[in-house]
């Protein structure tokens, strides 16, 4: 016996990308009245002067929806053209079930694979390389990965180590079939050892981080994945158009931009207005810099993402 599988497709590509922010603003001045800190002191450290917080009728589904909806709206498919939904994930008060289908059935998509992804900070990377291996395998066609994230129902807001930094939205893409690669080869890995730097320990728990070890860890570790990115995918780091790291700290993704030495690109500074929104840091910031025009389509980007786990990804991409 022999067995039948789908015939593969030579590349995949991003069609659209969308995002979706609470209407909230909580501002520096409005954390420093609740714990010991001031805006000098926060823009210093994270690098962030505001960040977005949902409300209770904000979920992670509802966020979801509102970006992945954007996104194919921007793509030119139907809701029916999609046939495989992953949603990146690390925020989701209920672990079961998974929301990626509760999000397809609210966008009228019907009866697509549909899973959650949880590598942290690094999921919308693992997702997009996820889609990309199924568009190319052909056990997709169109693929909806987002990116979404209620970091604040997972914050204690006493805790200035944590509640200065998260924050709360949702970004899209949709993926296809393309004849020539639009979506390059990942490089992910994990550094297990390090798990407990970032860390939910139980359900009754807050998020806390080892904000010092993680700063060493990223600063050091995580810019040769992203060069490495660059050499798998045929680009070098001075045809970069946009660098889009996650939006984890200001100076962090500055350490990290300096040492891929790209010196034409834009990176991708959205940490400043959002706060650090997880896995759905890279696809919000990518898709405000399309909006406002600061990167040009059809131009290489380069995207790395790292957190908790301790999880990284990075792959080039062509912008829609």
């Amino acid at each position: 016996m022999k067995l039948r599988i789908p015939e593969a497709t030579a590349g995949a590509r991003i069609l659209s990308f969308g995002d979706y922010q609470p209407a909230r603003v909580v501002t520096n001045d409005e954390i420093a009245e609740k714990v010991d800190t001031d805006d000098e002191w926060i823009r210093s450290r994270v690098g962030i002067a505001e960040r977005r917080i949902a409300g209770p009728e904000e979920g992670i589904v509802e966020m979801a929806v509102q970006a992945g909806g954007k996104a194919v709206a921007g793509s030119g498919l139907a809701p029916e053209d999609i046939d495989l939904v992953i949603l990146a994930t690390c925020s989701a008060e209920s672990p079961m079930p998974g929301h990626a289908g509760m999000v397809a059935d609210r966008l009228g998509i019907g009866a697509p694979g549909a899973f959650d992804l949880n590598a942290a900070c690094a999921g919308f990377c693992y997702a997009l390389a996820t889609a990309d291996s199924a568009v190319r395998g052909g056990s997709a066609r169109n693929v909806l990965v987002i990116g979404a994230e209620k970091m604040s129902q997972w914050l204690d807001w006493t805790d200035r180590s944590t509640c200065i930094i998260f924050a709360d939205g949702a970004g899209a893409a949709v993926v296809t079939g393309s004849d020539e690669p639009g979506i390059g080869p990942v490089v992910w890995g994990s550094a297990g050892a390090q798990y407990d730097k970032i860390i939910i320990p139980d359900r009754h728990s807050f998020i806390q981080q080892e904000g010092q070890a993680v700063f060493r860890w990223a600063t050091s570790a995580v810019a040769p994945v992203a060069v490495e990115a660059c050499e798998r995918a045929g680009i070098r780091p001075d045809e970069l158009a946009a660098i889009v790291p996650h939006q984890a700290n200001l100076r962090i993704i500055d350490a990290i931009a300096r040492k891929v030495k790209a010196p034409n690109a834009v990176v991708a500074d959205d940490i400043v207005h959002s706060g650090n929104t997880s896995g759905a840091s890279i696809p919000l910031a990518l898709s405000r810099m399309i909006e406002r025009g600061d990167v040009p389509s059809g131009a290489p980007a380069l995207l790395v993402g790292f957190g908790a786990g301790l999880a990284y990804a990075a792959q080039v991409i062509q912008i829609p």
